[in-house]
């Protein structure tokens, strides 16, 4: 009988209790990377991993979308495929540099079992994710919020950000306030010449009043219109 294969791209934290992991998920740097990859095998058998290097982009609603690794960014990894025993945990170094800047790519680990049945086989794929940085700081004024709104109704305040430099950058954390009140939700990156459109829960009484975006070195904060419905 033919087997079926099903990949699962889990996008988690390195710490996290799955049976796999990968660790750290992302890391920066300037100009040119250098690194290293600890890839955990939690299960009681025996894993095959093979190392699968992507660019991607990212559209405005978050999702990544993956391609063959861009041949002007320059990859060398110590390993490409390899066992990893059970319990065992075993590294990876890399270092990487592009011919232009900013850069951006992933590693995949994709982990499957040496034991095959006839049946279902699972492949796991883990990511690491690297960001090359210039020396140039991206300038706040390159940074735009736009259509800001808040929705009374669905209990959402929605906005797009908007990258208009040709640097990457970061959002670290994006906090709403309100008074005393605020709640906040994951960062980001922001690619160059990219939107991000965002739709954020509020679940104070009081109507959303500021929005700030905390970045790598500034911060881009904006007023919530009172008008908004």
């Amino acid at each position: 009988m033919l087997r079926r294969y099903l990949s699962l791209a889990l996008l988690c934290c390195g710490c996290c209790a799955c049976a796999q992991t990968v660790s750290p998920v992302i890391v920066e740097y300037k100009v040119k990377a250098s690194g290293r990859i600890a890839l955990t095998n939690n299960t009681l058998l025996p894993m095959a991993v093979v190392l699968q290097p992507k660019s991607f982009s990212i559209n405005p609603d978050g999702n990544g979308v993956y391609v063959p690794l861009d041949p002007a960014i320059h990859l060398k990894l110590s390993s490409m495929s390899f066992r990893i025993d059970p319990g065992q945990t075993y590294y990876v170094f890399y270092s990487a540099n592009a011919d232009k800047l900013p850069a951006w790519f992933t590693i995949y680990s994709v982990f499957s079992s040496l034991h095959h049945t006839g049946g279902l086989d699972v492949r796991i794929l883990l990511p690491h994710t690297v960001y090359l940085y210039p020396k140039k700081q991206l300038g706040k004024d390159e940074i735009v919020v736009d259509q800001l709104a808040w929705n009374a109704t669905s209990g959402k305040l929605i906005c797009d950000i908007e990258n208009h430099g040709p640097d990457l950058d970061r959002v670290q954390q994006v906090r709403i306030e309100a008074g005393s009140q605020s709640e906040t939700a994951a960062g980001f990156p922001l690619l160059p010449g990219s939107k991000r459109h965002l739709e954020l829960t509020w679940s104070e009484n009081e109507p959303p009043q500021n929005i700030r975006f905390q970045l790598e070195h500034s911060m881009v904060q904006q007023a919530v219109s009172s008008g908004g419905q």
